[in-house]
């Protein structure tokens, strides 16, 4: 597995990985956010040909870091799911039981539509909009619940699938996803590799991460 780079926030220490995610090491706990579990079956079912291995090696590298890193509990910070139940949700579920004591707890996100039956037989514990520990807040859209929250806290997010544009020699430009962090604010990038990017505009005192390929670059 790829090297991942240390941001500390508050003390605590933060480890962004190049497999679009953060380990949280004082609590033992992966962040991810946007990982539109069913996606692809999704376009599939709608008439769009996208084939399932992009669904399954997203699949795969996110039981990869279950397995690797060994987390208590996994944070979601929304888009779990894409949409409906569909054949590749089962196929999550098929690859969940191997994880049984694996605690996941998903902050909903506007895609995870799925009832919260299915959320509670999965095992899985859902949020419905924000969720708090210690001066840290998780939630989906990073524009909300800011009345709900005091001056200190430390926001994580996604929603917004953060990317960067970078300029070469020759004019071409290329755009990676990043890790976009501001004074009090961390969004992260989209888990599934299935999915657009919004450009961000970093302000002189943010600091981005971009993931190239299997590598991870701070760029301010």
């Amino acid at each position: 597995m790829s090297i991942p780079l240390l941001h500390i926030i508050h003390d605590q220490h933060f480890w962004l990985s190049p497999q679009r995610s953060i380990y949280w090491e004082e609590e033992k706990t992966l962040i991810v956010s946007d990982t539109h579990f069913g996606k692809t079956g999704h376009f599939r079912k709608s008439g769009i040909a996208v084939p399932q291995q992009v669904y399954k090696e997203d699949l795969q590298r996110f039981f990869s870091l279950a397995t690797a890193l060994k987390p208590e509990r996994i944070l979601v910070v929304g888009d779990f799911f894409h949409s409906t139940a569909n054949e590749e949700i089962n196929l999550f579920l098929k690859w969940k039981n191997d994880f049984n004591s694996l605690q996941i707890t998903l902050i909903k996100g506007n895609h995870d539509i799925l009832g919260n039956s299915w959320y509670e037989n999965a095992n899985i514990q859902i949020i419905e909009q924000l969720y708090m520990i210690g001066p840290f807040s998780f939630q989906h859209d990073p524009t909300e619940n800011h009345n709900k929250l005091d001056g200190n806290a430390f926001v994580f997010s996604g929603h917004i699938h953060p990317g960067i544009q970078m300029k070469g020699i020759g004019k071409q430009s290329l755009r990676f996803p990043c890790f976009y962090f501001t004074k009090n604010q961390c969004i992260l990038p989209a888990f599934s590799k299935f999915s657009g990017l919004a450009i961000v505009k970093p302000k002189k005192q943010d600091q981005v991460y971009a993931i190239t390929n299997d590598s991870i670059i701070k760029l301010a």
